[in-house]
């Protein structure tokens, strides 16, 4: 299994997540966002990943080597093929819980502050994109924690880890390196520092990844 990712890419940190959760082995390959342009643009990569965004995963299944992207999918392709342990709970609604708080990060903040959208509020409109990024963080951290006072324990949904506390984890990490004030929002400042004393969270951390700039 190989992961194709970008350290710092919080989509790409949600599959980490969710290996590490797995105790699934896999091959760290970077591709950098940045760097001479994008290494995402290269034809090698647009071959994988047409959208040329980050991750992908690569994988045999059934004779066949396989690539999923877009992160919630390659989560759910992982709790099917691999269901122990579980991320999602184990009632119906619980589970749609899970996906909706995954949903208000995955859909309803990440997308504003991807890359290519800031690359063209600044270059293209000449925008403040540090701005534009921490008002949709904001704004959607907000929604999210409004949300998760209905179902939260020691985590997002109950007392055991589920998409919705992979996702948020890397979207509070954004919400920092934007300046954007975490006071208002405990529930989840709470939620992240519990999963930060899991193993797993600890090895997929951005800082701890092989193409990780220095601070």
């Amino acid at each position: 299994m190989r992961l194709h990712n970008y350290w710092r890419s919080s989509c790409s940190w949600r599959v980490r997540i969710a290996l590490h959760l797995k105790g699934l082995a896999y091959e760290y390959v970077p591709v950098h966002l940045v760097k001479d342009g994008g290494a995402q643009h290269s034809e090698s990569y647009r071959a994988l990943n047409p959208l040329r965004t980050v991750p992908t995963l690569e994988f045999e299944h059934a004779g066949r080597v396989h690539h999923l992207s877009q992160s919630l999918a390659i989560l759910e392709y992982l709790e099917e093929r691999y269901p122990s342990p579980a991320l999602l709970p184990a009632d119906a609604l619980g589970r749609a819980h899970a996906r909706m708080l995954a949903e208000v990060v995955n859909s309803g903040i990440q997308p504003l502050q991807n890359l290519m959208v800031t690359q063209r509020v600044k270059a293209e409109l000449h925008g403040d994109d540090r701005a534009w990024t921490a008002h949709w963080i904001d704004r959607g951290l907000g929604a999210l924690q409004a949300l998760a006072e209905r179902t939260a324990g020691r985590y997002l949904v109950g007392d055991a880890v589920s998409f919705a506390d992979i996702c948020l984890v890397p979207q509070l990490y954004s919400a920092r390196r934007f300046g954007v004030d975490l006071g208002p929002y405990g529930l989840l400042t709470r939620v992240e520092a519990a999963c930060a004393g899991l193993a797993a969270f600890q090895a997929a951390h951005a800082d701890r990844q092989p193409d990780a700039a220095p601070a």
